[in-house]
């Protein structure tokens, strides 16, 4: 397993633990000291996966990314991407965005939570108030549906609401029947 390590725009990419801590520690403004040292160890030894980072200051941290690529090329190029058995990569998508997209024309019933601006009459400031918006729409999907349903309320609304995603739970819709 190999290490990318950057701080600001500062990179590296090291074929060992301890290429990755000279790298490291030619750079003055982290500091590393012995237990730094060991903990970076330690992530390099581990099976954890994830990214580490490290702070070094208030809002400052450099990171560590274990990865399968050869070199820095190919993980630029994202080539250490898990795949399939097949070897091709797969697309992730969830059931309910395929449903989403789903053709089939007819009636939607959408419902829709957002974030909407209005004015307090007696102060003159604005607020978010949550609200809650169902319509009956002519469509040929799901995602169709959603989208002429915030068409709409754009034209109607402050500019400044909130529209939460098409899928998220604050989107519901439900199929009605074929139009005549």
């Amino acid at each position: 397993m190999n290490l990318y390590l950057r701080y600001f725009d500062q990179e590296a990419f090291a074929t060992n633990v301890d290429q990755a801590i000279d790298f490291l520690k030619s750079i003055p403004e982290i500091g590393m000291d012995e237990s730094l040292e060991a903990d970076v160890r330690d992530y390099a030894a581990s099976d954890v996966c994830y990214p580490k980072r490290y702070k070094v200051r208030p809002r400052v941290y450099f990171i560590v990314i274990k990865t399968t690529a050869a070199s820095m090329r190919d993980f630029k190029d994202k080539k250490a991407l898990r795949s399939t058995p097949s070897g091709e990569h797969r697309e992730n998508v969830s059931p309910s965005v395929v449903r989403l997209n789903q053709q089939q024309p007819g009636w939607y019933e959408g419902a829709l939570d957002f974030k909407r601006v209005v004015m307090i009459p007696a102060t003159g400031k604005f607020e978010y108030r949550d609200t809650h918006f169902v319509a009956n729409v002519k469509a040929l999907s799901a995602l169709d549906c959603y989208n002429r349903i915030v068409e709409y309320l754009r034209q109607r609304v402050d500019s400044r609401s909130q529209f939460p995603s098409a899928k998220g739970k604050n989107f519901a819709y439900r199929y009605l029947g074929m139009w005549k």
